[in-house]
């Protein structure tokens, strides 16, 4: 058990993304799949996944994958797998998962069968007919795809997107993984002015924040395998002593603008919370009537789609008004500008250098930049 295989899920779109976090943190075995990322590593590396990456949704040990045609198949390949390395006596071990393409498409039936065969494994080898399940939570989690099952423990608890600064948000928040990805694929390292006019409850400029601070977005924050006997509490604690070593203090420009006043209040009451309050700034502000001085910077931005928020045509007159303060920028300012309208390019008012497709929950997205 000395080395174990990883599997990250992420957003569509910010597996790259991911992969290249796991890198700098000199991660082996990194692999970018669909909707997730695998790596290798050690029990040291188990806390330092969790308290460092800003794109994964989770942290989960891949125990094995199978063949699982019929249901004898699924109860047989999970029953072989070595459970009691990692859950003891009186584990709590639940189970949820999904199929996909499946001959086995019931997924409470397929729940109740790795649970059934988990159960007897540790059974079997605790020497009880009934186990207690009293102790810590081993959160089982199973993915069927075509005939390969594969069978993981969640490592994390709560979705890794729950830093722990954002208590309440405003209407259709944007997800944290989601906002620092958009931070990183702006290439954003906090040398230049950051700013966010559709800041909403602060997201985007607080993970900016976070990014250019280089701080850890889990230090604030618990995890399921904290609880766990067989993960040392020194690992935790040289993880978060590593991650702090790494931080660094600077001088940022970084701004968040709503026209909501109320929004502006949350976003600075977050930015507290995330310990970031003395180099970000949210003010109320007009979107329309944005403007920035200097001859360069960055502005990244998640405004609101038509679907979700406002009616569509109320959005496309914003995003052209947008468009109209936009052309007023300097060369030297480049726009990253999320958004799910099929027609946002022609109400902007200008085509994108590049696009990338990005999902906001399960809502397909377009990233539009303008370098």
């Amino acid at each position: 058990m000395s080395e174990l295989r990883f599997v990250l899920p992420t957003l569509f779109g910010l597996e790259g993304v991911c992969a290249d976090e796991l890198r700098r943190l000199d991660i082996s075995g990194v692999q970018a799949e669909n909707g997730r990322v695998l790596c290798t590593g050690t029990h040291r590396d188990l806390p330092r996944l969790n308290l460092n990456i800003r794109t994964g949704e989770r942290v989960l040990i891949l125990l094995g994958s199978f063949s699982a045609g019929d249901f004898d198949a699924l109860f047989e390949g999970t029953k072989a797998l070595p459970w009691e390395w990692f859950i003891p006596r009186e584990g709590q071990f639940p189970v949820k998962g999904y199929c996909l393409n499946s001959a086995l498409r019931s997924v409470p039936a397929c729940q109740a069968i790795v649970k059934k065969a988990i159960a007897a494994r540790l059974g079997e080898n605790y020497g009880l007919n009934t186990l207690p399940e009293t102790g810590a939570l081993y959160q089982v989690q199973f993915s069927i795809m075509g005939d390969e099952a594969a069978l993981m423990l969640d490592t994390s608890g709560p979705g890794l997107h729950k830093r722990g600064y954002r208590a309440q948000g405003v209407a259709a928040p944007l997800r944290e993984t989601l906002a620092a990805g958009l931070v990183l694929l702006s290439r954003y390292r906090g040398r230049d002015p950051l700013c966010d006019p559709f800041c909403g409850s602060g997201t985007i400029p607080i993970e900016a924040a976070l990014i250019a601070r280089n701080r850890a977005p889990g230090l604030n924050r618990s995890f399921s395998a904290q609880k766990w006997a067989w993960l040392e509490k020194k690992h935790w604690l040289d993880g978060a002593d590593e991650a702090m070593d790494r931080e660094f203090d600077g001088e940022y420009e970084i701004w968040g603008g709503d026209i909501d006043p109320a929004a502006a209040d949350l976003a600075r009451h977050n930015a507290r919370l995330a310990e970031v309050d003395d180099i970000v700034r949210f003010e109320a502000a007009d979107a329309t009537r944005f403007h920035w001085g200097g001859l360069y910077g960055r502005v990244v931005t998640n405004p609101p789609y038509g679907e979700r928020v406002m009616e569509r045509r109320e959005a496309e007159e914003l995003y052209r008004a947008f468009g109209r303060a936009w052309e007023k920028f300097p060369n030297g300012w480049r726009l990253y500008l999320l958004s799910s309208h099929t027609e946002f390019e022609r109400t902007f008012g200008k085509r994108a250098d590049k696009k990338r497709k990005l999902y906001n929950g399960m809502l397909k997205c377009d990233l539009f930049m303008y370098l």
